[in-house]
């Protein structure tokens, strides 16, 4: 997609353009988010939140780590499906403050009370959407309303978050909630971007086999899951649930087997699109077999999506993002290799840790070293990027 024209803008290159902040600080919390969590469950360490600890990791994955880089996606992709100008300079920082904001709002929600947390917490993705409703709708774009209809969706699951976890001392529902909304985004963006940039390298450099077009398979593809994880959010342990779960699973692993990613093995920035959606089927199946065996522990399926596919396919778009909208070859060096390779390895190792519970302390904490070489890794490649004018301007 063509990169559209900038406001003229004289500042620190990090605020030129929405993915440069959100991805450099949501990469950097993501691993700060994972380590503080990993010494909390040993007993290390304890936080100043009202929230559960189970239910702080869940949400400061959500709605930290995940809505930062969901911005910084929307901040990109809006200007090129608009042309109206992107967002950057002061209005930028601002909203970067109003995340940062909800962050530790979050955190210390114990001391300052949980309604002004929430209150703080809610305004940014209230923010975001209103900011990008109001670019879709006055750049007549109205194909792209229902991505922000998920987005929304997500917001309000922010909302009965804080107020589930508030009286019910657990936010079970809007856990699940809040994550079917992100797979939604997954199925929906993953269906688009992954054929389109498998047909536009294949046609490049290896003629042959191209991708399937959006046909009936995914519409029945993506209202299946949304049925299932419907199903999955109000009766996570119902055998209809599990059923509907795993037939979920196995139309989708038939929409990825459409999209011919076998034949892009020789450019791992293509590949990785597919390695990451492929957790999406992972995840439907191991969750509907936990709702059917009991001995299956459900955090098999829910890792295989919040680590597997929503941290693959994040990294994913975000190193190709990066090194487009700076002006770098659209190529995944070694150093972008092995992030890839560290993110893979933290949602296999992660699964396996549900699935092995007498070895599961020694792979939880192999996991999570991973999660946290693969996106402080990110910084360390991309960071100084992302903090520097596009090359060639």
């Amino acid at each position: 997609m063509p990169i559209p024209r900038l406001r003229p803008f004289h500042g620190p290159a990090l605020f030129s353009y929405g993915f440069r902040p959100f991805f450099l600080f949501g990469a950097l919390y993501a691993g700060v988010t994972l380590l503080v969590w990993l010494s909390v469950f040993e007993g290390r360490l304890v936080l100043f939140t009202s929230l559960s600890p189970i239910d702080w990791h869940a949400h400061e994955m959500l709605y930290g780590y995940v809505a930062a880089i969901v911005t910084g996606f929307l901040l990109t992709a809006i200007p090129n499906w608009t042309g109206r100008l992107p967002l950057n300079g002061l209005p930028l920082l601002v909203l970067l403050l109003l995340w940062l904001a909800g962050r530790m709002a979050v955190s210390f929600s114990d001391l300052i009370g949980w309604f002004p947390a929430a209150l703080i917490d809610l305004v940014f993705l209230l923010v975001v959407v209103a900011a990008a409703g109001r670019e879709i709708v006055a750049g007549q774009n109205w194909r792209n309303l229902r991505v922000l209809g998920i987005v929304a969706a997500f917001a309000l699951a922010n909302v009965a978050y804080h107020v589930e976890a508030h009286w019910s001392g657990d936010a079970a529902y809007s856990r699940r909630f809040a994550l079917s909304t992100i797979l939604l985004l997954v199925m929906l963006i993953g269906g688009r971007i992954i054929p389109s940039f498998t047909r536009n390298w294949l046609v490049r450099e290896n003629p042959g086999r191209l991708p399937a077009p959006f046909d009936r398979l995914d519409v029945l593809a993506i209202a299946g899951g949304a049925l299932a994880l419907a199903a999955w959010t109000l009766f996570p342990d119902a055998g209809l649930t599990g059923l509907l779960l795993i037939a979920a699973g196995l139309i989708h692993a038939a929409r990825l087997v459409r999209w011919a990613g076998d034949r892009t093995g020789r450019d791992p920035l293509v590949l990785i699109l597919h390695l990451a959606y492929a957790f999406v089927p992972v995840g439907f199946v191991l969750t509907g077999a936990a709702a059917l065996f009991p001995s299956i522990a459900p955090t098999a399926g829910i890792h295989a999506w919040s680590v597997g596919a929503i941290g693959t396919m994040t990294l994913a778009v975000m190193t190709r993002a990066s090194r487009g909208h700076t002006g770098r070859a659209l190529e995944a060096p070694p150093s972008t290799q092995l992030l890839y390779a560290a993110i893979i390895a933290s949602a296999v190792l992660r699964i396996l840790a549900a699935l092995l519970p007498a070895a599961s302390q020694p792979l939880l904490w192999a996991a999570g070293a991973a999660w946290i070489a693969a996106f402080w890794g990110f910084c360390a490649v991309y960071g100084p990027m992302l903090m520097r004018p596009r090359v060639g301007r």
